[in-house]
């Protein structure tokens, strides 16, 4: 059962997580104000932020391209069942949450394979008292495995979200087409996949700099083109809704991104540029700070 992963035991949990390197999820948590990470996490992070001073304006977009989305498929398309694939740790808010407000009865199923992302996953299974939310413990680069485990909680004879968000640029080519086919080729017609990817089209210099942070660091970390993202799409014979891949803070923009209670300027200025991140008001982006495309894809 997917509720299996959630008892593992504790030590063997801890055996299972190495805080000595960097992992993704950690990462990004450091860039959305979270304190579920570790020093190595932390100083992956700053590497990054040095090479892109306003780099976590990519991670914020990103999560709010998220939210946009999840509210389109849910409110718009009365999707009723999500699974998303590289979940990261708890943040506010959790397509749960943004899914069971459109409608409670949804159903969303998480999947992560970091263990500390498993640590935190109670946060995730709040579920609303009509629907249901489960966490399978899986690597993405194991479709079927995922698969298997989302039947226990989704029905796929019923439409569902697939979302891949901020996870394939961690995937070289000849691993993540072919899983992203086999994820879509299981979903029943009326499916929807919500998908972002970082590219270097459209700041080269800033996000190479990132990227070779990254890399030294031992990520897999691959830069897209536009047509390359597309291809998950269109290479998966799905319908691409407008405003089609455009970069994130231009797909259906609202202005309304939240931002957080902004404490005085003395207090500010004794934070390190990690700690004041998450007190920035993400509103003023420019196109030159934006470094990943979003997209959404219907099954016909």
């Amino acid at each position: 059962m997917p509720g299996d992963a959630l008892r593992q035991d504790p030590d063997e949990l801890r055996r299972r997580i190495d805080s000595s390197k960097a992992h993704p999820a950690r990462v990004y948590d450091v860039f959305l104000g979270g304190k579920d990470h570790y020093p190595a996490d932390r100083a992956a992070a700053a590497a990054g932020l040095a090479a892109n001073p306003r780099g976590y304006l990519d991670v914020r977009h990103n999560r709010d391209f998220l939210r946009r989305a999840v509210t389109a498929v849910a409110v718009q398309d009365g999707i009723r069942q999500f699974l998303d694939i590289g979940t990261g740790l708890p943040t506010s808010e959790n397509v749960h949450q943004i899914a069971q407000r459109a409608h409670s009865a949804s159903r969303v199923v998480y999947v992560d394979n970091d263990p500390v992302v498993l640590a935190h996953a109670r946060a995730l299974l709040v579920s609303s008292p009509e629907g249901r939310t489960d966490y399978i413990d899986a690597d993405l680069r194991e479709p079927a495995l995922i698969l298997e485990q989302a039947a226990e909680t989704l029905d796929f004879d019923r439409p569902i979200a697939l979302c891949l968000v901020a996870v394939l640029h961690f995937v070289p080519d000849e691993e993540a087409y072919p899983l992203v086919r086999e994820l879509v080729g299981a979903l029943p017609a009326g499916s929807r996949l919500i998908l972002s990817h970082l590219t270097d089209d459209l700041n080269p210099a800033s996000i190479r700099a990132v990227q070779r942070t990254y890399t030294e660091r031992g990520f897999t970390f691959v830069l897209r083109s536009h047509a390359d993202v597309e291809r998950f799409f269109t290479g998966n014979a799905l319908t691409l809704a407008e405003p089609s891949v455009v970069p994130v803070h231009h797909w259906r923009p609202e202005h309304t991104a939240p931002v957080p209670d902004r404490p005085e300027d003395s207090y500010l200025a004794g934070l390190d540029p990690i700690e004041q991140i998450r007190y920035r008001d993400i509103d003023d982006v420019t196109d030159a700070d934006i470094n990943i495309y979003g997209g959404l894809g219907v099954k016909e």
